[in-house]
């Protein structure tokens, strides 16, 4: 009998439930973003799977009974004829170390890797390399460059401020902001807060970090099964990619981290980057939070206040460009996204 290719709902708990026993049985825990889902059966055998989120491949799975009869193959292509009819050309994957031979096999390029943790691969030859040469047209002169990466989740006095002391300290400031549109923010809204945040500093560059400085937000943890593991895998991977080839191609010297002392995974997370970045000679400055009434500043607080229809109470927490935004029509709509999450999620 022939394989049967076919979309899985995710409302679909049967053929959800056999997706997850298949991943388990290969050793694989079910990511908890998946906006589609498709399977490969054999005589009602759910013997290979296949996931993405956004435009990253995640949950690829072929039972053992079944490998080398190419179904890997043919869960590639099913994604990505899926991913193309949304528009995506662009298509990641992060894998295990030793399945990273596979996918090359298949037509993806490594971006960069952590030894033993993790392997990022694109669907193009040159995409990384393209993302770097128009970097470096942004490139200016200065004995002291620095960057800061911010998702800005929405933009606040915080990040204001550790974006002011930064360009204070250097000639030049590369600001990145998070460009995958995972947040409760959009994406552009949240560009143009930080834009109009900053328009009062001279020596700064901003940058959209594209596909290829991580967020926290869509770092997949599926083929990682300790949780601090899963932290170490996406700060190590995340420097990888920033000091081999973003700082090297701007000139970069320094990286400014903003203090949350409440929250494990940024605590690990600046551990790890202070000390892998100043083995490879780039300063890591990690400044406290910026205070408003003894407390620290936070975009997951501004959030909250929001969520609790306390609008009034982000005003000595954000800039007044933030505070008008939220204020107006467009603010609104953001607003009532808001206020239906259960939670208010701390990235």
């Amino acid at each position: 009998m022939e394989y049967e290719e076919v979309r899985i709902s995710g409302s679909d708990k049967k053929a959800m439930q056999e997706v997850e026993l298949l991943l388990t049985k290969e050793g694989i825990q079910k990511d908890g973003n998946l906006e589609y889902t498709m399977g490969i059966y054999k005589q009602d055998k759910l013997v290979a799977t296949g996931s993405f989120f956004k435009n990253t491949l995640r949950c690829l799975a072929v039972d053992a009974d079944y490998q080398g009869e190419g179904l890997l193959n043919k869960v590639l292509t099913h994604l990505l004829n899926a991913q193309y009819h949304k528009g995506n050309i662009e298509v990641f994957l992060y894998t295990k170390e030793d399945k990273a031979k596979f996918f090359a096999d298949l037509g993806f390029y490594e971006i960069a890797s952590v030894e033993g943790l993790v392997v990022f691969m694109e669907n193009r030859a040159a995409g990384f390399k393209n993302y770097l040469n128009n970097l470096a047209k942004t490139k200016l002169p200065g004995s002291s460059i620095a960057s800061v990466v911010v998702n800005a989740n929405p933009f606040t006095l915080g990040h204001q401020y550790l974006i002011e002391q930064a360009a204070k300290e250097n000639d030049i400031l590369h600001i990145f902001v998070v460009s995958e549109d995972v947040s409760i923010v959009p994406f552009a809204i949240r560009y143009e807060l930080v834009q109009k945040g900053v328009q009062h500093l001279k020596n700064i560059v901003l940058h959209e970090t594209g596909s290829y400085l991580i967020s926290n937000a869509t770092f997949p943890s599926y083929f990682i099964k300790d949780a601090d593991s899963v932290i170490e895998a996406h700060a190590k991977l995340d420097i990888e990619i920033f000091k081999n080839n973003i700082a090297k191609c701007l000139g970069i010297t320094k990286r400014y981290l903003g203090e949350e002392p409440l929250s494990h995974v940024t605590n690990i997370y600046n551990k790890i980057m202070k000390t892998e970045l100043e083995r490879t000679g780039i300063a890591c400055i990690v400044l406290d939070r910026k205070q408003v009434e003894g407390a620290p500043i936070s975009a997951s607080k501004v959030r909250q206040f929001i969520h609790d229809g306390e609008l009034e109470k982000i005003k000595p927490l954000v800039p007044q460009r933030t505070y008008d935004f939220f204020k107006s029509a467009a603010g609104a709509e953001i607003i009532k996204k808001i206020q239906k999450t259960e939670n208010v999620i701390h990235y």
